[in-house]
């Protein structure tokens, strides 16, 4: 586990030692008005939804799925909690039923793949496109804004001079780590992403086991849609979420969980995570411009996962290290005598 997180450790590193010799006080976190303040806050902050989304991408990932629906959802329950609180209903209200709605929009995704058989690409590609139709629909194609102090405390809020969103995102990371390393669950998941049939004849229910995973991560992202609409206090129907699917599925692979399944890793995903966000803060504080912005962040996530791979580590130390193949000696030909 140690050897696996060192890649991705020593590229966030690096990544933070070129944004300290961009700008040398990156690193320096003040305390304004009883609140923390710094580049390493924003990262934290602003990367606490993708946080979210990929913990839920990478238990569905350790099943051998995958969900392209979490962006959609994000927009669905910012949307819908908005609307709830543009009504005059009560903020836990309004979150409850934008939760109650994305954890049922998981347990469909995992319903059309472990019981009626849909490929899982398929089964969530079909939410993405019609949830963010979806979303749309709630807003009535309008950016719909909101005035609620208790609602910006989801993601633009503080709580002991630490940012909430980071403290929500711990609160479920250890939640999830506690039911995936301390209980059965995590080994039951990564059974059925090694083998499935093996793990059906060894008499794991894996439909159950399938279900679960998609309405967490389902809930991870509307949890995540909360967030991101109510930092800016508004939600976008069309724009919120956009893409973040991409960037979770990124992020576990740069963490070290195999998209063939079995074996995943918590603080992979969650510093894989965090690569990306500190990336996205380079590619801003170096100035790069907007214009290739997508083209340098794909380069770097390349050469990231190439580096981790050891498949290619090897080929390329191999290919350094081989000495020059020395001619072979020619045969003499033999006379008949």
């Amino acid at each position: 586990m140690t050897r696996r997180l060192l890649w991705p450790l020593l590229v966030l590193a690096l990544l933070l030692a070129l944004n300290v010799a961009v700008n040398p006080a990156f690193l320096a976190v003040q305390i304004k008005d009883g609140h923390l303040y710094g580049s390493l806050v924003d990262i934290l902050r602003f990367g606490a939804p993708l946080i979210l989304v990929s913990l839920g991408m990478t238990l569905v990932i350790a099943t051998g799925g995958i969900d392209l629906s979490v962006g959609s959802v994000v927009a669905i329950s910012g949307a819908l909690a908005c609307l709830q609180i543009s009504q005059d209903a009560g903020v836990f209200t309004a979150v409850a039923v934008a939760l109650a709605l994305s954890l049922a929009l998981g347990v469909w995704n995992g319903f059309l793949i472990a019981g009626v058989g849909i490929q899982p690409i398929i089964a969530t590609l079909i939410l993405m496109v019609a949830g963010r139709g979806l979303a749309q629909l709630v807003t009535d194609g309008q950016i719909i804004t909101v005035n609620s102090p208790s609602y910006k405390l989801i993601g633009g809020g503080y709580l002991l001079a630490v940012p909430f969103s980071v403290l929500l995102v711990l609160a479920v990371l250890a939640v999830t780590a506690f039911l995936t390393r301390r209980l059965a669950l995590g080994m039951l998941i990564e059974s059925v992403g090694g083998n499935a049939e093996a793990s059906r004849l060894a008499g794991i229910r894996s439909r159950g086991i399938v279900v679960t995973v998609y309405a967490f991560a389902a809930l991870c992202a509307g949890i995540a849609g909360l967030m991101i609409s109510s930092n800016v206090s508004s939600a976008d129907g069309n724009n919120a979420g956009l893409w973040i699917e991409l960037d979770a599925i990124l992020a576990v692979v740069i963490g070290g969980t195999s998209l063939a399944g079995g074996r995943f890793s918590l603080g992979g995903t969650v510093l894989g995570a965090l690569i990306i966000q500190t990336l996205t803060t380079t590619v801003y504080s170096i100035g790069v411009p907007p214009e290739t912005t997508l083209l340098f962040k794909a380069l770097v996530v390349a050469a990231v996962c190439l580096i981790q791979s050891p498949a290619f580590r090897a080929k390329v130390f191999r290919r350094r290290g081989r000495p020059a193949a020395e001619p072979a000696p020619e045969k003499k030909a033999e006379v008949p005598a």
